[in-house]
């Protein structure tokens, strides 16, 4: 009898044990998840986490799943909804919750408040960042901008100021401009002119940035009469000119970023020394601008010539007015390159311009899904997340149908050491899968960025 109750407080313990391991294992789950940052680095700057918000950069919608994607840094958060219970902010849209939620463009800064369900988020509120309240005399316009940059700052007497993050004024800034940080004016305060009657100009990441309009108030207090903000900021110039920076800069801010490399000088000179990947481009005509990636992609393109004094800021010019963004030219150029010591390639320059976008994380080639058309590996799960009565129009044979709002339900059809693939018609919903899966400790998931459309049992795929 005495050995039967040791036996059993044994097992007692044991289960006791367990319980705590497995109760251990939740919480530190949970931890986990809510260690996490809520907002978006650059959203720190203005603003403080709220419980229940997140803040970041608007990524899609999917009404057929109900669900949200938000961009927070280098993470996505998937949140659901009730169409009938959520309420839209600042979009400009009264009435129709899909025209408001679809009304709100890729990148725009958004607020959602949430409550969460069975380990889900589920969007209370969306509120898209409003643009900023200034006076009109505390405004100045892309025309203004457009003279005073032409003049000079020491002919149009202006200093113009960006007030982005240091990373962000590497990867390009308006010509003239020089970077004092918001998060860092205080401690910058000497970068201002001395003469507090003189027009200084601040500008950030446009019309809902608010670090322009912070500086604006930090200067005014310092005794700045005649400070302004140019409301559109980078984005709008950008839309139109070309911008500058520094070779070293360019170097650290797009070392993890694809862009396309212009040589402007002659070949014959180019040939002795030039950045490593760098295309020959030594004019803008109609058949140079064909060769560069189609306007959509939205490449960065930097152009260099000798020192910035050459021809390089004339031929970016001309492919800005030809409509292309994200132009950016090295003030400095091959010699500034060189100054800093960063490698030298030589010989002949590459005549052909290249490009390939960054794949989105997760994102499976388009060549190898072809594959999955034929057969499906064993090692794999082909999972379709469009609702049922879609899969009636088509679908790929052999795969299992799970709409992806029902996902995070479904996890038991979905063994972990197997390969996961999703798709859907245009990739929206697939993409939303693969990060709820990615969230609940799936490594080996991925999915397809294109649209598939089906037709009398064939498909066909385009991106």
């Amino acid at each position: 009898m005495v050995q039967r109750n040791r036996h059993w407080r044994f097992i007692s313990g044991s289960l006791a044990f367990s319980a705590l391991m497995v109760s251990w294992s939740v919480a530190s789950a949970a931890d986990q998840a809510s260690a996490l940052p809520s907002d978006a680095k650059i959203c720190l700057n203005c603003h403080k986490p709220q419980a229940n918000n997140l803040r970041g950069h608007w990524e899609s919608v999917a009404m057929k799943s109900s669900s949200i994607q938000l961009k927070i840094d280098d993470r996505a958060e998937i949140l659901k909804f009730d169409k009938s219970k959520l309420q839209v902010l600042n979009t400009g849209e009264k009435g129709d919750v899909e025209k408001q939620l679809r009304s709100i463009k890729k990148g725009h800064e958004v607020r959602i408040e949430y409550t969460e369900k069975d380990g889900a988020k589920y969007a209370q509120v969306v509120s898209s960042k409003p643009p900023v309240k200034l006076s009109d005399a505390e405004k100045v316009s892309t025309g203004d901008v457009e003279k005073l940059v032409a003049q000079g700052p020491q002919k149009g007497k202006y200093t113009l100021i960006d007030s982005r993050p240091g990373p962000k004024f590497k990867e390009g800034a308006i010509p003239t401009a020089i970077s004092l940080p918001f998060p860092q004016f205080d401690k910058m305060v000497d970068k201002l002119p001395a003469d507090k009657n003189s027009l200084v100009i601040f500008y950030c990441s446009g019309v809902t940035c608010n670090m322009s309009p912070g500086s604006l108030q930090k200067a005014k207090k310092l005794g700045y009469t005649n400070a302004k903000v140019f409301v559109d900021g980078m984005p709008e110039w950008f839309n139109k000119h070309y911008g500058v920076t520094l070779a070293k800069d360019f170097k650290d801010a797009y070392k993890d970023m694809p862009f396309v490399l212009l040589d402007t000088r002659k070949p014959a000179v180019a040939e002795k020394g030039f950045i490593p990947g760098a295309a020959t481009f030594t004019a803008v005509d109609a058949k140079s601008l064909k060769s560069l990636p189609d306007k959509k992609m939205k490449a960065p393109i930097i152009v260099y010539d000798a020192d910035g004094k050459e021809n390089a800021t004339a031929v970016a010019a001309k492919i800005a007015e030809a409509g292309y963004v994200n132009v950016v030219v090295l003030r400095d150029g091959i010699a500034g390159w060189e100054q800093a010591k960063l490698p030298v390639a030589t010989g002949a320059l590459a005549t052909k311009i290249v490009y390939v976008p960054k794949p989105k994380p997760g994102e499976i080639d388009v060549e190898e899904f072809r594959k999955y058309l034929t057969a499906i590996p064993a090692d794999t799960i082909l999972v379709d997340v469009r609702l049922p009565e879609e899969v009636k129009e088509g679908s790929v044979k052999g795969a299992v149908n799970i709409p992806a709002a029902e996902i995070d339900q479904n996890l038991a059809k979905l063994p972990k050491d197997k390969k996961i693939v999703a798709y859907c018609n245009t990739g929206t919903q697939a993409e939303m899968a693969y990060h709820t899966l990615k969230a609940k400790g799936y490594t080996n998931i991925h999915f397809l960025n294109a649209k598939l459309f089906f037709d009398d049992g064939s498909v066909e795929i385009s991106k």
